[in-house]
């Protein structure tokens, strides 16, 4: 049993977690990710690691509300008990050997891009961040980008926070003023992720992005998170989930991942319910 040390609601959609797991704190790092159950007849679901404190031996989940299981998850409160929380998973982000990143992040993607922007901070890396929203309500992490990031651009779709517009017209703008990046990371919904890799792979500027959207099982054993890089089959929990966005078919991964959506939402809607009447 693992115990919930600090929960925060970031916005409507989105909660932080602080679970007290030191053997997993011990050898996180980011971009990798944890296996949770949150009760004895719970399913498994993949979460990557927000943030990690080796000293007090905690692991900060960061999870939209979307299905079944991360409806119960919200349900629990600080100084109670999630069932399983297993890891570290996953290949680790790359961050050795930069000197000037941007690091591009879209909702609750923020979530995973910051732990590589303050590794990255932290190891003297020039950060560039840049994070978009629907709206002002949305935004989460500002201040600990604002902390780890050398050059901040917060973007909303509808302008009511920061600068209004995409995250891909504040990327264009740097990089057209002259600004030369060793690496654009980026995280977020696999339609964002698709158009920066269009737009860097116009300035032949390499670019990583995280798969972590399509992942179900987190094993490889169920083969949703299946995908095609560079003409070969990968799987984004076991191979991934940072992989070459150049290579990314995102058209068959996007496919791929609405097949689950609906199934999502009426599992996510029964959960619902049942607290409703509880």
């Amino acid at each position: 049993m693992y115990k919930i040390v600090r929960k925060k609601v970031l916005n409507p959609t989105i909660t932080l977690m602080e679970i007290d797991a030191p053997m997993v704190a011990k050898k996180a790092e980011p971009g990798q990710f944890i296996i949770l159950r949150v009760d004895e007849d719970g399913e498994r679901i993949p979460l990557t690691v927000a943030d990690f404190d080796r000293d007090k031996g905690t692991v900060t989940i960061i999870f939209q509300i979307v299905g079944a299981t991360t409806e119960k998850l919200n349900h629990k409160n600080e100084g109670e008990y999630i069932q399983d929380f297993v890891g570290p998973l996953g290949v680790a982000s790359h961050t050795e050997g930069l000197k000037k990143v941007a690091v591009v992040g879209g909702g609750v993607g923020c979530a995973i891009a910051y732990p590589i922007a303050k590794k990255l901070h932290s190891l003297g890396c020039e950060v560039h961040s840049i994070v978009g929203f629907r709206n002002k309500d949305l935004v989460i992490l500002e201040d600990e980008f604002g902390k780890v990031s050398d050059k901040l651009c917060m973007m909303t779709d509808d302008g009511s926070h920061g600068t209004k517009g995409l995250v891909t017209d504040a990327l264009k703008q740097l990089i057209e003023s002259g600004e030369k990046y060793d690496e654009v990371i980026a995280i977020g919904p696999l339609i964002m992720m698709k158009f920066v890799c269009a737009l860097t792979k116009q300035y032949d500027v390499k670019t990583v992005v995280s798969m972590n959207p399509i992942m179900i099982d987190g094993t490889g054993m169920c083969g949703g998170c299946r995908l095609t890089v560079g003409g070969e089959t990968k799987f984004a929990c076991v191979d991934g989930p940072d992989f070459d966005g150049h290579l990314v078919d995102f058209d068959e991964a996007m496919e791929r991942s609405s097949m689950y959506k609906p199934f999502e939402r009426s599992k996510h809607e029964a959960v619902c319910n049942l607290y409703k009447n509880a």
